[in-house]
């Protein structure tokens, strides 16, 4: 492997509070996240802008060149599963915009490498990669789903749950080792039992949590983009 000067930069668009970028961080990416909400507690370089309207502005610039690779988080609540149907039911739905194909054919004109993240779901994402909670050992299972594009990789096993999610379930209580990092009531996680089961202690905004990636995922993301272009972080 060849070592590169300094820490690669990773852009993470539409990046919430930064659970994605913490996992780059620690794989050796020097992160620089994009949100159009103002993300104060955001531990890495922020700028706060429209993530489409940003990414197509540094590709014009051909500031994008500093980039080696991009990962993408849009928002889920067109697709996502735990929301699609409750959209449906009461009507809802037209005010959430699909941003996937946009951001995919933003990203292929970049020419770099990219995940493109989602919850379970119909958002229009392949699913080449799909990371669990359980596969690091962690206390949510946060099933997430990964189009890939422009690397290699060899995808880890999916393991089976050691049980449960802790909460009621149509009015019958089921304790598990796992807690629920979504939603109010029903036995769902409190603040503190969010950090702790997805490692991340930088934000205790509950909204900010119940969106996050646990950083452990994309840690194993970036460390296997690393690994699959040969490089090393140089120290």
């Amino acid at each position: 492997m060849s070592a590169v000067r300094g820490r690669p930069e990773l852009l993470d668009l539409f990046c919430c509070a930064g659970g994605a970028g913490a996992g780059y961080a620690r794989a050796g990416f020097t992160v620089t996240g994009v949100d159009i909400v103002d993300r104060p507690r955001y531990p890495h370089t922020f700028v706060r802008a429209d993530a489409l309207e940003y990414l197509a502005r540094i590709i014009a610039s051909g500031e994008i060149e500093r980039f080696a690779f991009v990962h993408g988080s849009p928002p889920c609540q067109a697709g996502c599963a735990l929301t699609v149907g409750t959209n449906a039911s009461r009507g809802w739905g037209g005010e959430h915009v699909q941003l996937i194909p946009a951001l995919r054919e933003l990203l292929d004109a970049t020419g770099l490498p990219y995940v493109i993240e989602q919850p379970d779901g119909k958002a229009p994402v392949r699913k080449d990669l799909r990371l669990c909670g359980e596969m690091f050992g962690l206390g949510v299972l946060r099933h997430r789903n990964f189009e890939v594009s422009g690397w290699s990789f060899l995808a880890p096993q999916h393991v089976p749950h050691r049980g449960r999610v802790r909460g009621y379930r149509h009015g019958e209580w089921f304790e598990g080792p796992y807690v629920a990092a979504y939603g109010k009531g029903g036995g769902k996680a409190t603040v503190p039992e969010m950090q702790q089961a997805m490692g991340i202690d930088w934000t205790d905004v509950r909204g900010e949590l119940t969106e996050a990636i646990p950083p452990a995922f994309t840690e194993w993301i970036g460390t296997a983009f690393l690994d699959a272009s040969g490089l090393t972080v140089a120290a």
